[in-house]
């Protein structure tokens, strides 16, 4: 992938709707996870259209200077959450994704940064909702009611902002690592082994390249939740294009270029300080300061598909999101009390009998010499 500058990126500019008529009933088209065409609920036909594989890098400084707007699209907000939607600009969004609420209203706000980049839905609803209940089944603190009763209330599908960052890194560190070690001493009875640690002082230089460092940027997706999410399935990857997002909607992005990009070196500091450690396999660190450059620096603002999921019990909603590109789940679920109650009685039986077989082997160890003793 080449790095370019934002304003090598050319926008195509959209038609004044972004509705694609069927050619065969007039109906509204969406975008079909499986057949990656547009396709008619109407009438079943269907109608494909460019994807564009070849995603460009962008270069990060350039878009410092100058960001790209995202002028064909329209930002909602919703009044009971908070979340920050993005629809194209004749789409009335119903409901909120996230919460359900139908109090949406336009903001004046403007979109910013136009992605250059997504990964398409490639799983369908049911497939998602198929998913959801394999995952939440699997989960080993829900309440049963739960588990036999699981119906969404709601699945939305929404492309969720990211920006994925590439670096080439050279760092320069040193540090005090240190390594546990035994040894025997004498006391006034015998001997007796005991563990110390021996210190080594280490320097150096490592170079590294980080390639798509992802980071979540809008509000309906935590950093916590993109990382058990992803990855997200490379080979799909495309070129935007509004027709990827025909019956779906975009979430907005609420944090800037320049606060993703001090993220993820963040996340790309600790990665460092990992592989430094593993290169000297130690079993403790002192300190360690590392100092690091970072060259050729792009990014991409990628839209990423996510099924958002509503369960509700004992009237209390909890959210579950799916991957909409691999099937991977994370999310809530209640607990049971019980549940936990019977792992923690189980838990302490467990260490108790350990404790058991260990002061059983000891007694054991012992009597045997006594007898030993007692026979010489």
């Amino acid at each position: 992938m080449s790095d370019v500058t934002p304003e090598a990126y050319e926008i195509d500019k959209v038609a004044s709707t972004d509705f694609v008529k069927c050619p065969s009933c007039g109906g509204n088209m969406t975008f079909d996870p499986e057949s990656q065409t547009l396709s008619c609920p109407y009438c079943g036909a269907n109608q494909d259209f460019a994807k564009d594989r070849e995603v460009r890098e962008l270069d990060i400084q350039a878009a410092f200077a100058a960001a790209e707007k995202w002028d064909d699209v329209s930002v909602l907000s919703c009044e009971n959450c908070g979340a920050k939607v993005v629809i194209t600009s004749d789409e009335v969004a119903k409901e909120c994704p996230y919460c359900g609420t139908s109090h949406v209203r336009s903001t004046a706000e403007l979109a910013g940064i136009k992605p250059n980049a997504l990964y398409p839905f490639t799983i369908t609803k049911e497939q998602a909702d198929v998913f959801s209940k394999k995952w939440v089944k699997g989960r080993l603190f829900a309440p049963r009611k739960f588990k036999k009763n699981i119906q969404a209330k709601e699945i939305s599908g929404v492309y969720e902002p990211c920006f994925t960052f590439d670096s080439k890194t050279t760092s320069t560190y040193n540090g005090k690592i240190g390594y546990r070690r035994t040894r025997t001493v004498k006391t006034r009875n015998g001997t007796r082994t005991e563990t110390y640690t021996e210190w080594r002082y280490v320097s150096g230089t490592i170079a590294h390249f980080f390639d798509d460092t992802i980071i979540s940027v809008g509000s309906g997706l935590s950093q916590k939740e993109l990382d058990k999410l992803a990855p997200f399935d490379i080979n799909t990857i495309r070129v935007y294009d509004k027709d990827f997002l025909a019956g779906y909607t975009a979430n907005h992005y609420e944090k800037d270029l320049s606060t993703a990009w001090g993220e993820a070196k963040t996340v790309i500091d600790n990665e460092i300080r990992k592989i430094i450690i593993a290169r000297y396999n130690c079993d403790t660190v002192g300190y360690l300061n590392v100092s690091t450059l970072h060259e050729k620096v792009t990014y991409k603002y990628v839209l990423t598909p996510v099924y958002v999921l509503s369960y509700t019990y004992k009237k209390k909603s909890y959210r579950v999101a799916v991957n909409g590109n691999t099937g991977k789940v994370t999310g809530k679920t209640p607990i049971s009390f019980w549940r936990v109650l019977l792992a923690v009685i189980l838990g302490v039986g467990a260490v108790v009998g350990l404790i058991c077989l260990l002061v059983q082997a000891d007694a054991a160890e012992e009597i045997s010499l006594l007898k030993s003793i007692i026979c010489q």
